[in-house]
């Protein structure tokens, strides 16, 4: 009752006080030492935040971590200071920008083995801006590269006996509905936080749809959100949200935490749910935002077709 009362308050629950008061009931939860011990897990946004925290993480757990990012010189000076925080980390980097089909494809034919691939890369444009295919910079960062990235890696990930891949959303993503009639954000006033919370709700409403497409691969999939974390990703997009509710910020291991449970916890937590501080949650709080029958199977439709599958 009272996890439920924390997280319909939203402001208590996603809070620092939220995962405070609930870490305490998670004694026997922890995984185990060594849980994720020759895995090779993917981080991607992995340079800072809740990337670099759950790389830290990952491989405190014994998952060999790639650091997958946009740009490989912030991504060198992260891999230095996990190896500071895990001097024993088995932790490599790799560019690739979730944005850009190429480097999607040009980042996957370089894998050979992967278990777990977290997409934890996100960006939050003043402006609506469009990549080189002519899709929106949200859509295209949070939905389409990551959609393209684990359907080129399935062949790898069916390979791995327990295989995850884990959906960084985002709690902003209850104030929005589904946006299948405009997924590229055509119409209206462009809103950088409006786009990005939009897009986290496509990637919660797919994760199910996506959860039956790669059933039959043995990829488990899943999607949460982090509550309110103190990250540099949120004081230079969002810096009034972040001096008003500096005192209530999770630090980005408290964020990144049930990430890293999904990917570690045995067994596996079931496919296809939304997640919160180790708990499925609703997908909806508000009437308005649950979307009509088939606007979820016609939003997947249209960004297969968009990454050309």
């Amino acid at each position: 009752m009272l996890d439920t009362l924390l997280d319909r308050t939203v402001v208590l629950g996603y809070s620092r006080w939220g995962y405070r008061l609930r870490r305490r009931g998670w004694a026997q939860d922890d995984p185990p030492a060594g849980s994720l011990r020759g895995k090779v897990v993917l981080v991607t946004g992995a340079s800072s935040g809740l990337g670099e925290a759950a790389a830290i993480d990952l491989a405190k757990l014994g998952a060999a971590v790639v650091l997958v990012v946009r740009n490989v010189e912030r991504g060198e000076r992260t891999l230095e200071r996990v190896r500071e925080a895990v001097p024993e980390a088995d932790v490599s980097t790799a560019r690739c920008d979730l944005s850009d089909p190429g480097s999607v494809r040009e980042f996957a034919a370089t894998r050979s083995r992967v278990d777990v691939l977290l997409h934890n890369a996100g960006v939050l444009p003043k402006e609506r801006t469009e990549n080189a295919d002519g899709h929106e910079l949200t859509l295209a960062t949070h939905v389409l590269g990551p959609l393209l990235l684990t359907e080129l890696l399935r062949p790898v990930l069916r390979e791995s006996a327990d295989a995850r891949v884990i959906l960084m959303s985002s709690g902003g993503m209850y104030t929005q509905a589904l946006a299948v009639d405009d997924p590229e954000y055509r119409q209206g006033t462009f809103r950088g936080a409006t786009a990005y919370a939009r897009t986290k709700r496509m990637q919660a409403e797919l994760t199910p749809l996506l959860s039956q497409r790669w059933s039959g691969d043995g990829i488990g999939a899943y999607c949460l959100h982090p509550g309110w974390a103190d990250t540099p990703g949120v004081a230079d997009s969002l810096p009034g949200f972040q001096r008003l509710t500096s005192k209530l910020l999770r630090t980005p291991a408290e964020g990144a935490d049930t990430a890293v449970w999904l990917a570690a916890t045995r067994p596996a937590p079931p496919s296809g749910r939304f997640w919160h501080d180790r708990r499925e949650r609703p997908l909806h709080l508000l009437p308005r935002t649950r979307p009509a029958a088939g606007q979820r199977e016609r939003l997947l439709r249209y960004c297969l077709e968009a990454i050309g599958l």
